[in-house]
């Protein structure tokens, strides 16, 4: 999620309730200590007590590299600086982190896995949790097993599993009953991730895999409020409406607010572009103001766009009686 889940973006993504924890964009590591600034960019919550977003919210600094004692350096560091949890990322499919032995590329030998994770675990041993994120392998699943159970061996206190490998990107579907191998066979907790966009989504992915939790990557920024609807239906067995659109631009006109208060404004209006992008995918009307603004580069103009009066959309479509059923059992 490099480059869509910045500070901004978590404070707006938390401020409805649903979310336990959220984690950083990576800190990118090659073979240096990074000074302060660095985590303090990264991870503006440092400065706050419990680093957590505004509303409450844990935040885990996320450390991305392969040099183990460059990790661990940075792990002290991260430490030092007020984290209160590490988390590594074996899971990034980008072909420049790749080429760089960084992210998915460390999943061809579950020896390199183990030994990041131990370095960063021995660095920072009892004070704070690390965790890890990792995919059901490269090119392909023959040693995802491995390397989960290289990150619990190597003292990772919990695994987020996407259930696809690196090879297949981002490409549906996702594989969640091979997440659910994974976790038949681990002691720490396993977290399933990979295409939840929908209720119906978070509910097929626990069922197949197996898992208590799950984490929300694209399908937060397609619908801010999933966090909110899968919790509101966990406590009382209810959907809730869509959310309208005028309340969809609402968060995207907040966030640039925000943004522009730090950033200039020809920067901001492609993140703008770049969230709608993602909002658009599970829902016709964000699609529909997609293409209408998606050539402006003034930001008022595309705000502008993106509060005028919503065209009309098709019904919003339910689960079907045997869904809910299934939903309920």
């Amino acid at each position: 999620m490099e480059g869509v889940i910045d500070a901004v973006t978590r404070d707006l993504l938390t401020r409805s309730p649903g979310f336990d924890w959220v984690v950083t964009e990576f800190v990118r590591v090659v073979d240096a200590r990074l000074p302060p600034r660095v985590f303090h960019r990264h991870c503006p919550e440092l400065a706050r007590p419990g680093v957590t977003t505004p509303s409450g919210v844990p935040v885990q600094l996320q450390i991305l590299g392969s040099d183990p004692d460059t990790l661990a350096a940075n792990a002290r560091q991260a430490l030092r600086l007020g984290a209160t949890g590490l988390d590594l990322n074996f899971g990034c499919p980008a072909k420049l982190v790749n080429r760089h032995d960084g992210g998915a590329s460390l999943l061809r030998d579950p020896r390199r896995v183990h030994a990041a994770v131990s370095a960063v675990s021995r660095a920072v041993g009892d004070e704070i949790p690390v965790t890890a994120k990792i995919r059901l392998g490269f090119s392909n699943r023959r040693l995802a097993l491995a390397c989960a159970l290289a990150t619990q061996d190597a003292g990772a206190q919990r695994l987020v599993v996407h259930g696809r490998t690196r090879d297949e990107g981002y490409r549906p579907p996702a594989h969640w009953e091979w997440i659910g191998r994974i976790h038949q066979r681990l002691s720490i907790p396993v977290v399933a991730n990979g295409d939840i966009w929908t209720l119906e989504d978070y509910w097929k992915a626990r069922t197949l895999s197996g898992c208590r939790d799950v984490m929300l990557g694209r399908g937060a920024l397609a619908d801010p409020w999933l966090a909110s609807r899968i919790r509101h239906w966990q406590a009382t067995g209810e959907r809730l409406p869509e959310t309208p659109w005028q309340i969809r631009a609402g968060i995207l006109a907040e966030f640039a607010a925000l943004q522009r208060s730090t950033l200039p404004e020809r920067v901001v209006t492609p993140l703008i572009k770049q969230w709608l992008n993602h909002m658009r995918q599970r829902d016709d009307e964000a699609d529909r103001r997609f293409q209408s603004v998606k050539r402006l580069r003034d930001l008022d103009a595309l705000l502008d766009g993106l509060e005028a009066p919503a065209t009309p959309a098709r019904p919003s479509t339910y689960p079907s009686d045997d869904l809910r059923a299934e939903m309920m059992a």
